[in-house]
């Protein structure tokens, strides 16, 4: 069987990132070295750091990336694309343009070799604060989504640019907390109260939160979070019997 690739977490653009071209390569090379082996692609959201699709304009950039996602598609890999909270704002550019099959439930089942898969970007799933709660609803308003429409892209997504660098760079040292262990952890509560009523998921996988973490929840059950493709370059791989979480060193790794 062809191996099955997620990913998640690369914020290609922002304003916090200094080697946003080297970034951006480094993720294209890993894409192109699973080109000839991968049945699909699952990308997990925020893959970049701002997007916003007006009617005839998107944001500029990212050459390089939505031109392998083209490629891969043609080459009759899937790619499948899950929004997450940086770009939910999605409609239908790359759906038409690079033949990627976009996903905007919050979680979605699916079946994979014969396995069951909850996948989700993870935002906005277990106990989340108020403030989050009021934002991400704001952001999912579609109100508030015509109203920024009626900005100009020059100025609109400017500010999108400058409000996820500024979300980015509020946290200490500019990164997601630490691992807050399972009983605490958001993410992990979620997982083990969805296993209760629904004990044939035998994976769970999601991004957000930019931690590498491999976590059995039962005997047939196993959570996995991506990290992110900013400092970690993390990747999990299921080739119908094994997942491995594993890091992309270019020119090392066997992916």
């Amino acid at each position: 069987m062809k191996p099955i690739y997620f990913i998640s977490d690369a914020h290609l653009g922002s304003l916090a990132i200094q080697s946003r071209r080297t970034q951006e390569r480094r993720l294209v090379n890993f894409l192109d070295s699973i080109k000839h082996k991968a049945a699909a692609v699952y990308l997990l959201g925020d893959m970049f750091d701002f997007w916003y699709e007006y009617r005839t304009v998107v944001p500029r950039g990212y050459t390089r990336f939505l031109g392998k996602l083209a490629e891969l598609t043609d080459l009759g890999v899937e790619v499948h694309y899950f929004t997450g909270n940086h770009d939910l704002w999605m409609k239908d550019y790359l759906q038409r343009e690079c033949g990627v099959e976009l996903h905007r439930e919050k979680a979605e089942t699916i079946e994979l070799y014969g396995h069951t898969f909850l996948l989700a970007h993870g935002d906005g799933l277990g106990k989340i604060d108020a403030g989050f709660r009021f934002i991400r609803a704001m952001f999912h308003s579609n109100l508030c989504q015509r109203l920024f429409s009626a900005l100009h892209p020059r100025w609109g997504v400017s500010l999108g640019r400058q409000w996820a660098k500024h979300s980015r760079l509020k946290r200490e040292d500019g990164k997601e907390p630490p691992y807050q262990g399972e009983d605490k952890e958001p993410l992990c509560i979620y997982a083990k109260e969805y296993l209760q009523t629904h004990p044939d998921v035998n994976y769970f996988i999601f991004g957000h939160r930019h931690i590498e973490l491999d976590l059995m929840l039962s005997r047939t059950a196993r959570m996995l979070i991506l990290g992110d493709w900013i400092s970690q370059f993390t990747f999990a791989r299921f080739d119908g019997e094994t997942m491995l979480l594993d890091s992309y060193l270019e020119g090392e790794t066997e992916a």
